[in-house]
């Protein structure tokens, strides 16, 4: 079976990320695990408690930070099996957890990781059928217009949970039911400014979006030349003059998770050239923070996994080019 995309990316960032020297290395691997919690989880942003004794609200584990917090430590190449060991901790008390395909992915990802890492196999007491039985689930997340959404009470296709659904099914060596109604529903969510929106009801397109619809159809299917140059004038059009990307033409700011996507998006469509990879540097180490992590934008004044993962991934995907 050919690696899975995910694990393909974080290899690819890992590469990029080899310049990094080791002392900022360290730096950012120790600001990560500084997220992890006593379960071994990894949480978001905390806010203050009335409770001087109880974890901050915002900071108790979550599958989702959980994830970024894995995908961090990859890119950095140390995600270490004592790290792994502490996670499947976390995994074993959260298997029944999953409501959303957002934590159905986070858990699986992180799953395969912690196995990878250290050799514990969470699933080792599943039933031997549950690649088809998770598939079965997933497809309880189907709508009637051929995507999926974020929980089975949606009721109009998601195009970043599309896209989850389809990375979560590549996971575990299954296909998507219909792909062709798949591939259907993401071309309709493309708009005249060239990009994809999240839902059907949106006029204007976004950069995350846009570079979810391009995943999911460079998995499925095929991006002729008009759909890439379309792509590609969207693009331009949410490109920043700090050196990163805007999450959509509306938006006065690059972000850090716009910057990986939007950028990630131009390398997979052979145009690393869109926005310069200098620039991307200046821009993302702009938000770096002196003990560790990185925020979210030039407004934002706290860090996290999440943010600290694309910031990662960008430096990798930009360093990969010079």
């Amino acid at each position: 079976m050919a690696t899975p995309y995910l694990f393909r990316l974080d290899e690819r960032l890992a590469r990029g990320l080899a310049r990094l020297d080791p002392q900022r290395r360290e730096k950012h691997r120790q600001f990560l695990l500084s997220q992890q919690n006593a379960d071994g989880g990894f949480g978001g942003r905390g806010m203050p408690s009335e409770d001087p004794g109880a974890v901050p609200e915002g900071r108790e584990s979550d599958l989702y930070y959980t994830a970024f917090g894995i995908r961090g430590l990859a890119a950095l190449k140390s995600f270490t099996a004592d790290d792994a060991a502490r996670v499947a901790q976390y995994l074993h008390q959260s298997r029944q957890r999953q409501a959303s395909v957002i934590d159905v992915v986070s858990w699986l990802y992180s799953a395969l990781m912690v196995q990878a890492a250290a050799g514990i196999d969470v699933l080792e007491d599943a039933d031997p059928n549950w690649p088809q039985e998770l598939a079965r689930v997933l497809e309880g997340f189907r709508t009637s217009d051929g995507g999926y959404a974020k929980t089975r009470e949606g009721a109009l296709g998601s195009t970043y949970h599309s896209f989850l659904v389809a990375l979560c099914l590549e996971l575990i060596g299954q296909t998507v039911p219909s792909p062709e109604l798949l591939v259907k529903f993401i071309h309709d969510r493309q708009r005249d400014d060239g990009g994809f929106v999240e839902i059907a009801p949106m006029k204007r397109s976004g950069t995350n979006p846009t570079a979810a619809a391009v995943a999911v159809l460079m998995l499925h299917s095929s991006i002729g030349k008009h759909l890439r140059e379309d792509v590609l004038a969207f693009l331009k059009d949410v490109r920043s003059d700090e050196g990163g990307f805007q999450a959509n033409s509306r938006i006065p700011f690059a972000d850090t998770l716009s910057t990986f996507t939007g950028y990630l998006t131009c390398l997979d469509l052979e145009e690393p050239k869109l926005l310069d990879s200098r620039r991307i540097e200046q821009f993302i180490l702009s938000l770096e923070h002196p003990q560790g992590g990185f925020r979210a934008a030039t407004w934002d004044h706290a860090t996290d996994v999440e943010y600290t993962f694309y910031a990662l991934g960008s430096l990798g995907l930009a360093w990969s080019q010079t």
